[in-house]
């Protein structure tokens, strides 16, 4: 189950790296470099910081098909018909709660503790983003002002103490995607973010 769930966020963040070197018209290649990067980036930072080597693309190389062709699939759609414009954002917020899972649930099974659990629960959540807006010359949306690494360090933490308190990691990833895509989604529907920090003797043209 844990799989297949880790197979679903691969193709989400697939999607969201094409979408975004779309809106780069970047040539066919690019876009599945972006992509990959994106769906590969995080697990394998996850991977490489726990000492699980190989990293999983590696040792199962499903991965890489999985992505190329979401990838492919995603320019053979969306050039024949118009994608919403919120799309990328709710679908980078899915990809966001799904792998914040994985990266836990991963985490805690190479025997990390609790706090390890939760930090590589949110960078496999959000590295991934990171490349692709790098890539893409966007400034990553972990710094900008809106809730995003902090719905996936929320999921994460759920999970974790979920873990800690009672069995069925089904339900616990249910909860932890709720929670997560529940955050996200309202950070973008009503522009939530947290406070800033000004300085005393800030002029109110700097805020």
């Amino acid at each position: 189950m844990m799989h297949y769930l880790d197979l679903i966020g691969t193709v989400i963040f697939a999607v969201t790296g094409a979408l975004a070197a779309g809106r780069k018209h970047l040539d066919i290649f690019g876009v599945v470099v972006v992509a990959v990067a994106t769906a590969l980036g995080g697990g394998t930072i996850r991977d490489v910081t726990l000492g699980s080597l190989p990293v999983f693309w590696v040792s199962d190389p499903t991965y890489i098909i999985v992505v190329v062709v979401a990838a492919l699939a995603t320019v053979v759609v969306a050039r024949f018909m118009r994608l919403p414009d919120g799309l990328l954002n709710v679908a980078d917020a899915f990809g966001l709660a799904v792998f914040t899972v994985i990266g836990t649930e991963r985490a805690l099974a190479a025997d990390a503790g609790p706090l390890v659990a939760v930090l590589m629960g949110m960078a496999t959540g959000v590295a991934g983003g990171m490349i692709r807006d790098v890539l893409t010359g966007e400034v990553p949306l972990i710094l900008r002002r809106e809730i995003y690494a902090t719905a996936s360090l929320c999921g994460a933490a759920v999970f974790v103490a979920l873990t800690a308190f009672c069995p069925g990691w089904c339900v616990h990833a249910f909860i932890s995607v709720v929670v997560t895509l529940g955050l996200r989604l309202a950070a973008i529907k009503w522009d939530l973010s947290l406070p800033r920090f000004f300085p005393k003797g800030t002029s109110d043209a700097d805020r």
